[in-house]
């Protein structure tokens, strides 16, 4: 078998691992409690990062008690702007039948949340992603350092705050590792950031977040495969949450296979990381 249907039975298999991980229980609690926190507008993001900038996941007081969680004592909400509508109770003519319209926002008023770090209470269901442990003695990191160089990138293990694993500046042009990772986490967040400079540094308007992390995750399965490293605890979960799951996962996959297997062979096989792990 060559290295382009080795690749694409890869992508089949990473596909299939996500199906199997939102069909399950764990997915479907984690997803259930997602629902429940408010997609907060522009604006009170911007208030929220300025008033606690470490802040992951915010609800109000009785939002936490619902989800088992109580705001610890002497805690300080985080201020936010909530709009207030006015309801109108219509009675439909033909029927009898009575409904409720809301109309527009006329103001806004003073509301306050509260950070999860704020709370103490009931565990929440946890993502079904963990990250990769264990050292990397075959050298893995600096083979894809000198893939980095090869197309005009450096990289430098910084620390990064808000979970960040990694980040391409595409201007620069530069790489960001979180260096309190263990080593192998470090080689498949290098791949992953790797294939968004290939594919996503031109032209960044002319795909979606979505499909661009969809696209650098199953770049970073495929190589980590053919280097020896079983990314699928990190990697199912990462490409659940940006493509939904399901199908639609594999959809997307089918979609961008071609992108996939190009970045793949750019750092597989463009000759400085050419020299395979001995099995």
């Amino acid at each position: 078998m060559d290295s382009t249907d080795r690749r694409a039975n890869l992508l089949a298999t990473l596909a299939e691992g996500v199906i199997r991980l939102t069909d399950s229980e764990a997915w479907r609690a984690w997803l259930d409690v997602q629902r429940r926190f408010h997609r907060y507008s522009w604006g009170n993001t911007v208030l929220i990062a300025l008033q606690r900038p470490a802040a992951t996941q915010v609800a109000g007081f009785h939002a936490w008690h619902r989800l088992g969680r109580h705001v610890c004592k002497g805690e300080k909400g985080i201020a936010i702007l909530a709009p207030i509508t006015r309801r109108f109770r219509v009675t439909d003519e033909e029927t009898g039948e009575e409904s409720v319209i809301t109309g527009s926002p006329r103001a806004f008023r003073i509301a306050h949340v509260f950070d999860i770090a704020q709370t103490a209470g009931a565990d929440l269901p946890s993502l079904p992603l963990s990250k990769l442990g264990g050292h990397d003695p075959d050298g893995l990191y600096e083979r894809l350092c000198a893939v980095a160089g090869s197309i005009g990138y450096t990289v430098e293990k910084v620390s990064l705050d808000g979970g960040i694993n990694g980040r391409c500046h595409y201007r620069e042009p530069r790489i960001e590792i979180e260096v309190r990772n263990d080593a192998r986490q470090q080689v498949k967040t290098l791949a992953h950031e790797l294939a968004h400079a290939i594919l996503h540094g031109d032209d960044r308007t002319a795909i979606t977040r979505e499909r661009a992390e969809l696209e650098a995750e199953a770049v970073a399965y495929i190589v980590c495969a053919d280097l020896g490293i079983d990314s699928a605890a990190y990697s199912f979960g990462y490409l659940a949450t940006w493509s939904g799951g399901g199908r639609d996962a594999e959809r997307a996959i089918s979609q961008s296979a071609q992108r996939i297997q190009k970045a793949a062979h750019v750092i597989l096989d463009g000759g400085a990381i050419s020299e395979r792990v001995a099995a």
